[in-house]
């Protein structure tokens, strides 16, 4: 099943099903290029993962850590699919970062790893943008990583019997492939994640973690448009403007 979250014409949000090219919702089918589609869940937080996939660690010139790299983008980050980004002005490079997500289905804390795929509503796509001008200088990656739309998800959430256990990663910018790599290359797996993330902190319904991004990560430019496609889950859409 394919979860979606949208703003119907008279106004009114929906949660339905996104099936064979329509919206369902009750006894109502729309087309999707008449509705706005809306982020798939609205998070209290995004925890983010660094470094899971090596060839990113060594394009970066970085080393693979030795247990998940962690850090946080709040609810201001997220944007949806079919939005226009405005990325921050004045700055030599901001990278996309395609990313599998994972949607967190109950609040939980302290997960073991042969239960944690029993929290996971699905899975959805993410641009993990990223303003390597700051993050380069500082140590918290607030300027970073968390600025405004920093972070567009959707469009939908995949139940995860939809997404393969090896499910490809996928960016294109302008129709042009940039990135390309599968789930099972992962340095981290799903389980091992949740299970480290919930040592430390609770996670609540609609939660996303980010799982990593693969390798050729590159700069946008005002008017790009990117799309993340992963396999089982769908393509994210979204365009950029630079003022």
């Amino acid at each position: 099943m394919h979860r979606v979250r949208f703003r119907d014409p008279a106004g009114s949000v929906r949660t339905g099903e996104w099936h064979d090219g329509e919206l369902l919702f009750a006894d109502d089918s729309y087309d999707p290029e008449e509705v706005d589609i809306l982020a798939p869940t609205e998070p209290t937080k995004i925890v983010c993962v660094g470094r899971n996939y090596a060839e990113h660690a060594a394009e970066r010139n970085e080393d693979v850590p030795e247990r998940p790299l962690l850090f946080l983008k709040p609810p201001n980050a997220v944007a949806s699919h079919g939005d226009t980004i405005t990325l921050p002005a004045g700055k030599e490079r901001i990278d996309h970062e395609a990313e599998l997500g994972v949607v967190i289905g109950e609040q939980c804390r302290h997960v073991a790893e042969e239960d944690a795929m029993d929290v996971v509503a699905g899975f959805t796509c993410a641009d993990d943008i990223s303003n390597r001008d700051d993050q380069d200088l500082e140590q918290n990656w607030v300027r970073g990583k968390a600025f405004d739309n920093s972070c567009p998800l959707g469009p939908v959430v995949a139940t995860p019997d939809e997404v393969p256990d090896d499910a490809s990663v996928r960016l294109r910018v302008n129709g042009e492939v940039r990135q390309e790599s599968s789930r099972d290359l992962f340095i981290f797996s799903i389980p091992e994640l949740i299970a480290e993330i919930t040592t430390y902190l609770t996670l609540e319904p609609g939660d996303v973690v980010i799982t990593g991004t693969p390798s050729g990560v590159g700069p946008l430019e005002d008017g790009d448009s990117v799309e993340v496609e992963i396999e089982g889950v769908g393509t994210l859409a979204h365009d950029v403007r630079i003022p």
